[in-house]
């Protein structure tokens, strides 16, 4: 999967086949910010002006952007699931914590 990120926010694109261009937002936000492109350079600086804009425009409000993800996740599992991952990661010294991030990240890689 490709992302186009800027300053710590990423784009979700999709193709518009009506009206022959990219149209993107700015995923992991509730703030609804887009921004379109007839080509990738196109949409790449249009994507990097409306972060600049939003940004901009929350400081001029005086509030604080929105942040795409803390990285914080709270997850509900089967609990045999829990357990065995917990026994994972203790067979490898590792907090569940530090072990699921490892798993991610590998995953997160894998599907690049």
């Amino acid at each position: 999967m490709n992302m186009m990120t800027y300053k710590g926010y990423v784009a979700r694109i999709e193709y518009s086949a009506d009206d022959n261009t990219f149209v993107g937002h700015i995923a992991g936000i509730r703030d609804v910010v887009g921004f379109h492109g007839e080509s990738v350079n196109e949409l790449r600086a249009a994507f990097e002006e409306a972060v600049d804009d939003y940004l901009e425009t929350c400081e001029k409000l005086g509030r604080r952007p929105q942040k795409p993800y803390s990285g914080k996740i709270m997850l509900r599992v089967d609990p045999g699931i829990h357990a065995r991952a917990a026994a994972l990661a203790e067979a490898q010294g590792k907090s569940l914590n530090a072990w699921a991030q490892e798993v991610l990240q590998d995953a997160v890689a894998a599907g690049n």
